[in-house]
């Protein structure tokens, strides 16, 4: 299988570009129940994959502007050491269960998808404030809480490969004043330094797939660059929300391989994720109704 890879690294990587999140928290699954990877393979060679096409990425949004490269450089400071503990842990499981470790990590990562998916619904619905285009400057407060949210994440990139859009992306709207387009060049300028960090600890430790790196960075790397330049035409909340759908039912399977539970699970996330909108909207026709009665 070579031009499957090629498509799948293209359709993740023009994903990335448009919304700065999608890789791992969609790549690891494609490669676990498309290709039949094991999960620590497909963990490893999702991660070392991400850093070479995130790197093309990142460099690409901080030419456009789009980065805040010192608030990058903090999270960096915590999520390096953070995501070598991760890594460190996944190999110890891969030791210590054997033959068992593919259900373990099969736990453990879907686990992760499932957070992924609630925080990405999170991510769709939550207001936050933004700075306009005025200069954000780090108070001591914001650099002690991007090593903070380096460590959380980088253990958890280390450990799944799913994290490093969602879980930054989110935090990074909640806690700084950034507009929505520098929190993706923000994001994805950090995670590729931390997937290099964390992809060669992978790679020593054998749970890379090199031939498939080759073929999925094909796709990639132009699908990522490709993705930045498409003005959307579908809504970015609905793209994440259809992206939050996909990553709980893979999670809901990876948690319960065997049976309909996990149908059930995906079926009851769906109703929460349409309640959620529904209420959204309400708020928003509200808030619409009383600016007009003002005016």
């Amino acid at each position: 299988m070579t031009w499957q890879f090629v498509i799948a690294g293209l359709a993740v990587g023009v994903l990335v570009g448009m919304t700065g999140m999608g890789a791992g928290s969609l790549m690891t699954p494609i490669l676990v129940f498309v290709f039949g990877f094991d999960p620590a393979t497909a963990i490893g060679t999702d991660i070392l994959h991400g850093a070479v096409f995130k790197s093309v990425g990142g460099i690409r949004h901080y030419r456009l502007g789009t980065t805040q490269a010192k608030l990058s450089g903090w999270m960096f400071v915590g999520s390096a050491p953070a995501s070598l503990l991760g890594v460190a842990l996944a190999s110890w499981l891969k030791h210590r269960y054997g033959n068992g470790v593919q259900s373990t990590e099969g736990y453990v990562l879907g686990a992760a998808l499932l957070l992924g998916a609630v925080g990405m619904l999170a991510k769709s619905v939550i207001r936050v404030r933004e700075a306009g285009d005025a200069p954000f400057v780090l108070r001591r407060r914001d650099k002690i809480a991007a090593v903070l949210i380096g460590l959380a994440g980088g253990f958890i990139v280390g450990l799944t490969s799913v994290g490093s859009g969602v879980f930054f992306g989110l935090t990074m709207l909640i806690v700084f004043p950034l507009r929505a387009h520098k929190v993706v060049g923000t994001d994805i300028l950090h995670a590729a330094g931390l997937l290099w960090v964390a992809g060669i600890g992978h790679l020593v430790a054998g749970n890379v797939d090199l031939h498939a790196v080759g073929w999925l960075l094909i796709g990639s790397i132009p699908g990522v660059l490709a993705g930045s330049q498409f003005a959307v035409r579908v809504g970015d909340r609905t793209l994440r929300i259809l992206l939050s759908l996909v990553l709980f039912a893979s999670g809901a399977k990876l948690v319960h391989p065997n049976g309909s539970g996990w149908l059930l699970a995906a079926g009851g996330y769906a109703a929460l994720t349409a309640a959620t909108l529904f209420g959204v909207r309400m708020r928003d026709s509200v808030r619409v109704a009383s600016v007009a009665r003002i005016d």
